[in-house]
C-alpha cells in the first residue's frame, strides 16, 4: 500500500475498492466453499488464515515496519463487510486483525511489536484476547484470574470462557488481576505465547453454539502459566482496565460495521427472493405488505449505514468517544436483529431452512447483541454521559 500521507482521496477510494475485490474473491473462493467443513469441525483451518496473510488481508491497518499493510481502519472495515456479505462466520478476523494487533501497537514494547505483529499479519500466528470468565461477563472489574509476579515472570492462574480463536490461538492477551485489593486499578494485561505443549496452558472444549458453528469459541485454563514480565502491556501493572476502555470503542465499532453489512445483505437477498417467488397470482414482492416491509428495512439499513460511516470517520480522526461507540454497538445490532427477523419472515418456511443464508444470518447474528459488551451494558454506559 502507498504511505497514508501520500494518498489523495481518489487514491484511497481506488485502493479501498481494490481491497474489497480482493477480499470478496478470497471469501468466495477460499472460505465459503468450506462452510460445512468448518462447522462440522467447530473451527476453520489454520490454512485460511495463512492464505489471507499471503494476500495482505491481515493487519492492513498495522504499519508496514511490523509486517502490516500500512493502511488505516477503513481497510479493515472493508474486510469485515465482505466477510459478512460472503456469509462466513468461521474466521474471527475482528479479533485477529481488528482487536489484538491494536493492543500490541498501543502498549507493547518496540521489541515485542517486532516479535509478535509480523506473525499475526502473515497468518502464521492466530491471535485471541481473554476477558470473559465463567462468573464474569461484561463486568470487567469482576475478573478473578490472578497474575502473581515471581522473579522475571508472572504466574497466571484462572479460567476464561467464550474465547474466540481459543482453539487455534498462538498469542493471547490475558486480562488478569495483579492486585486484588485495588479493584479496577489492579487489572493488568499480559501477552502469552502459547501452544498445545505450553506448561500451565490448557485448551478446553470448543463450545457448541446456536450460530457461528465454524468459529472456534473455547474455554481456556491457566494453571500456574508462566509469562515473562516483559510481556506486560504498558509500563506498569494496574493499567489494564484503562487500556481496555481505550480499545473497546474500536471493538464496538466493528460490531456496527458488521451489523450494517448484514442488514444490507439481508435486504438484498430478500428483494431477490420475493421478486422470484409467486403468491396469489403475482410475485411476493408485488404484495403491498412485502413492499412496505422491505421499504422500512431498506430505510433502517440506510440510517444504520450513515451512523456507522459517521462513527468510522470519527474513529479515523481519533474523536470516537466511549459513549458514541456504545450507541453504535447497541443500536445497530438491535436493528440488525430486527431487520434480519423481518426479512426471514418474508421467506416463509424457507427462511427456517439452514441452507438459506437468511437463516444463518438469524442465528449467526444473534450474538452481536451480547458480545463486546451486552447491549444493556451499552445503555448504562451511555446514560453516564447524559
Amino acid at each position: 500500500m502507498t504511505a497514508l500521507a501520500d494518498r489523495t482521496s481518489d487514491d484511497l477510494t481506488t485502493e479501498l475498492s481494490d481491497v474489497r475485490q480482493l477480499a470478496r474473491g478470497f471469501f468466495e473462493k477460499e472460505v465459503a466453499p468450506r462452510r460445512e467443513e468448518f462447522a462440522a469441525a467447530g473451527r476453520p483451518s489454520r490454512e485460511v488464515y495463512r492464505t489471507a496473510g499471503s494476500l495482505g488481508l491481515l493487519g492492513m491497518s498495522v504499519p508496514e515496519q511490523y509486517g502490516g499493510g500500512g493502511g488505516d481502519f477503513r481497510h479493515e472495515a472493508v474486510l469485515f463487510e465482505e466477510q459478512v456479505r460472503s456469509g462466513d462466520s468461521a474466521m474471527q478476523l475482528g479479533v485477529h486483525s481488528g482487536i489484538v494487533p491494536h493492543y500490541l501497537l498501543a502498549y507493547a514494547s518496540e521489541e515485542k511489536k517486532q516479535q509478535w505483529l509480523p506473525k499475526l499479519c502473515s497468518g502464521e500466528w492466530i491471535g485471541a484476547i481473554a476477558m470473559t470468565e465463567p462468573g464474569t461477563g461484561s463486568d470487567l472489574q469482576g475478573i478473578t484470574t490472578r497474575a502473581v509476579r515471581d522473579g522475571d515472570d508472572y504466574v497466571v492462574t484462572g479460567g476464561k470462557t467464550f474465547i474466540s480463536n481459543g482453539a487455534h490461538c498462538d498469542l493471547i492477551i490475558i486480562a488478569a488481576t495483579t492486585d486484588p485489593a485495588a479493584g479496577a486499578r489492579g487489572l493488568s494485561l499480559l501477552v502469552a505465547e502459547v501452544s498445545d505443549d505450553t506448561d500451565g496452558f490448557h485448551r478446553g472444549r470448543v463450545l457448541h453454539k446456536i450460530g457461528q458453528k465454524g468459529q472456534d469459541t473455547a474455554e481456556l485454563t491457566f494453571d500456574e502459566l508462566r509469562i515473562p514480565a516483559a510481556n506486560l502491556l504498558g509500563e506498569a501493572e494496574g493499567r489494564g482496565f484503562a487500556q481496555l476502555m481505550q480499545q473497546l470503542p474500536q471493538e464496538r465499532l466493528i460490531c456496527g460495521i458488521a451489523a450494517a453489512a448484514m442488514i444490507d445483505a439481508a435486504v438484498a437477498q430478500t428483494v431477490d427472493y420475493t421478486k422470484s417467488r409467486s403468491a396469489f397470482g403475482k410475485t411476493l414482492f408485488d404484495l403491498q405488505n412485502t413492499k412496505f416491509e422491505l421499504a422500512e428495512c431498506a430505510t433502517i439499513g440506510r440510517v444504520v449505514r450513515t451512523f456507522v460511516d459517521d462513527a468510522l470517520a470519527k474513529h479515523i480522526s481519533g474523536s470516537l468517544d466511549v459513549s458514541t461507540a456504545a450507541m453504535v454497538k447497541y443500536w445497530t445490532t438491535d436493528r440488525q436483529f430486527e431487520v434480519v427477523d423481518r426479512c426471514l419472515q418474508l421467506f416463509g418456511g424457507y427462511g427456517y431452512m439452514e441452507e438459506y443464508p437468511i437463516a444463518r444470518m438469524f442465528v449467526d447474528g444473534r450474538i452481536a447483541r451480547i458480545y463486546a459488551g451486552a447491549n444493556e451494558v451499552m445503555k448504562d454506559l451511555i446514560s453516564r454521559s447524559l
